[in-house]
């Protein structure tokens, strides 16, 4: 094994780390305590990962060991033949072990393995911005499904002509906020839209936000101070995505601790035909918008001490240009650019979405200077 190998050194503390960890989670006292539980849970698979790397790493240094004595003391042709190849071999494996080890010790953000609220709000352009808002749903819907992710309408207003005004809806699955989280932020459409007589290109615009969704201990909220109201539910037309019953509105006064004013928050679920689930994905949004509120002077103080421009936080940022006439979607970022745009509007954002976490955990590395 080479001496004063950095990364190794780095990993030391880890692996007593990972076995003090190893040995709480089957603690009975840790497991009542739900929250510990659930935080040791994440950092015991983390560091499961972690240790699989350090001890392939570890192979592969002894095998470049073993090769260079076998090169060096050997005489025998064929033995020295095997470990010429044991040497390439292991050689071009070491940097990418590297690699993997350098990405997997950035620090990450805790609310990375949550699941989130999503929502979709038609900007400047009218009618024409209405439909973009309903091409960018489409396309999560199928990026979603691809990931076999699960997507639910949490409540929804039509376009005029079609899309959407706007569209709240959750998505629940493996590691959906550390994925989506990059997709905050100003998406501008330029096109003829149909509605356009004279042929004409058009700008328009839809907001996206991609908030985490807070876990109940997370979020203090006193439910007796909730309103309740019910109505009944149903949308314009047979295209209406969302025609349900059993509509719950909730009105909460919630003081924000940063300025000390009170402000009532109004949250509507129409999603399912089941009052009580509405009752409580009603409640999951109360929490969720109350921890993205809460949190939002965390998110502009990482923003302030990281100035990467992949995930500021800040959602009234331009991002993100899908442009009609040229088949282009052009990520301003990072300048990355597909020439494939139906394509990604029919879910295929993975490689946009691969280009802006290099690019983050890039940033990162420079910071942590591993």
């Amino acid at each position: 094994m080479a001496d004063n190998n950095s990364i190794l050194q780095k990993l030391e503390g880890l692996e007593s780390r990972f076995e003090e960890v190893s040995t709480l989670i089957t603690d009975p006292e840790v497991i009542a305590d739900q929250q510990r539980f659930v935080k040791l849970t994440k950092e015991y698979k983390d560091l499961s990962d972690i240790m699989d790397a350090r001890k392939r790493y570890i192979n592969c240094l002894e095998s470049i060991k073993e090769a260079k004595d076998i090169l060096a003391n050997e005489s025998d042709a064929e033995m020295k033949e095997m470990a010429r190849e044991q040497l390439a071999e292991n050689e071009a494996v070491q940097p990418q072990i590297e690699e993997e080890i350098k990405i997997a010790l950035i620090p990450k953000d805790p609310e990375d393995g949550k699941n989130v609220q999503m929502e979709i709000r038609a900007g400047a352009g009218g009618d024409e911005a209405a439909l973009f808002a309903g091409d960018l749903f489409g396309m999560y819907k199928k990026f979603c499904e691809s990931k076999g992710w699960s997507l639910s309408v949490t409540s929804v207003s039509e376009g005029a002509v079609g899309g959407f005004k706007e569209i709240d809806f959750a998505v629940s699955g493996d590691n959906v906020y550390g994925t989506l989280k990059y997709e905050s932020g100003v998406h501008r459409v330029q096109r003829v839209p149909a509605t356009e007589t004279q042929g004409r290109m058009h700008t328009s615009a839809a907001t996206v936000a991609v908030l985490p969704e807070a876990d109940k201990f997370e979020v203090n909220i006193n439910e007796g101070d909730i309103k309740w109201d019910t109505f009944r539910s149903s949308g314009a037309g047979g295209q209406n995505v969302n025609k349900v019953e059993s509509g719950v509105r909730l009105r909460y006064p919630w003081k924000n601790p940063n300025t000390g004013e009170v402000e009532e928050i109004l949250i509507e679920c129409t999603e399912t035909r089941d009052q009580p689930k509405n009752k409580e994905r009603a409640l999951s949004r109360l929490r969720t918008f109350i921890y993205d509120r809460e949190h939002q002077k965390y998110i502009d103080d990482i923003a302030n001490r990281r100035k990467t421009l992949v995930s500021t936080g800040d959602r009234s940022a331009k991002i993100r240009t899908y442009n009609f006439p040229q088949g282009r979607v052009t990520d301003h970022r990072i300048g990355y650019t597909t020439h494939d745009l139906q394509s990604f509007l029919a879910g295929n954002i993975q490689d946009m979405i691969d280009a802006l976490t290099v690019a983050e955990n890039a940033e990162r590395m420079k910071e942590t200077e591993l």
